[in-house]
């Protein structure tokens, strides 16, 4: 069985999540991961309130939030409105 890339651990489904990207199978959006972090969560607490989520899934959200920086950062600005 070949590694998981970040192609197929972060996704964008219409009608999932609004279309925002997030980690695979699952309704946990990038954008939320990203805003917890922000606020000072570190990856074991994100791990331990998201049991369905790897180590592999959160470095998937942290490249695609280096990628997608606007992107991301416009949901979380929209969510605080």
């Amino acid at each position: 069985m070949s590694k998981p890339t970040e192609k197929n651990l972060v996704q964008k489904t219409p009608g999932v999540c609004g279309g925002n990207a997030r980690i695979r199978d699952t309704r946990i959006p990038v954008w939320t991961l990203v805003s917890f972090r922000k606020q000072g969560a570190a990856n074991e607490e994100l791990l331990r309130n998201h049991p369905r989520l790897n180590q592999l899934d959160l470095e998937a959200a942290w490249s695609y939030y280096a990628q997608y920086p606007e992107e991301i950062d416009q949901v979380i600005a929209d969510e605080d409105d």
